[in-house]
């Protein structure tokens, strides 16, 4: 990803956190951007901020989800996709299950 993170526009704090599977509720929490905030932000009511923006784009890769910059180059647009594919992101819910729940104190 560019050094520069882009803005979030509307669409793509929808598409990220639909491919995240993540509420708006969790989404504000984790971000400690207010609720009523992230929803105006998604319905392009309001644009985000710089710093709101960081935010988000550090949440949705913590929740797996990669934000692609436009790439001038290619003609490609901005856009949106799973860190990992589906067989990865099985393959690594089994071996965190794996030896049952982890306590607080586990490293």
């Amino acid at each position: 990803m560019n050094t520069q993170e882009a803005l979030i526009t509307a669409d793509l704090a929808r598409a990220a956190r639909a491919l995240a599977q993540v509420s708006l509720a969790d989404l504000a929490e984790h971000t400690d951007i207010d609720l009523q905030r992230l929803r105006a932000i998604e319905q392009g009511r309001i644009l985000a901020t710089a710093e709101e923006s960081g935010l988000l784009h550090r949440a949705f890769a913590e929740f797996g989800v990669e934000l692609l910059p436009v790439d001038e180059h290619a003609g490609v647009g901005y856009g949106v996709r799973q860190k990992f594919n589906p067989r990865t992101v099985t393959r690594l819910e089994n071996w965190e299950n794996e030896g049952g729940p982890a306590g607080e104190d586990d490293i």
